[in-house]
């Protein structure tokens, strides 16, 4: 495959957003452990416990798909600059690693989100639906 300047441009504008989404992800985890943790100061409820860890994981998880990503998009600008140097044997096997490392993220993504349900199971244990 004849790697051109224009492919890792492309995914630019992918992984900028997909940054985005992880950044609003943990933003929004990280308020409800600081609501949690103050209903735990009040309440000292079993439960809230149980959440604030499956929560905590969360972040962890998000931690490491905000990581890959960034890791994707330093690739594909180093490939870039590899694609102008005319270096392109370096600029395919990065290239291939940025991929691998934007996949790796998106399996972690949905890995957070298989996790999030139990957080929410957590929360609706003592509801009867």
């Amino acid at each position: 495959m004849n790697l051109t300047i224009n492919i890792p441009a492309l995914l630019f504008p992918a992984i900028s957003l997909t940054i985005l989404a992880y950044n609003a992800r943990y933003l929004a985890i990280a308020s409800l452990v600081r609501n949690l943790h103050k209903e735990y100061q009040a309440s000292h409820e079993k439960n809230v416990v149980a959440e604030i860890k499956v929560l905590s994981k969360r972040l962890g998880l998000i931690r490491t798909t905000q990581g890959l990503a960034i890791l994707s998009f330093i690739g594909c600008m180093i490939t870039m600059f590899l694609i102008y140097l005319e270096m392109n044997l370096a600029a395919n096997i990065l290239f291939l690693t940025s991929l691998l490392s934007m996949t790796g993220s998106l399996v972690v993504l949905f890995i957070e989100i298989q996790v999030s349900m139990n957080a929410l199971k957590i929360r609706l244990k003592d509801m009867k639906v």
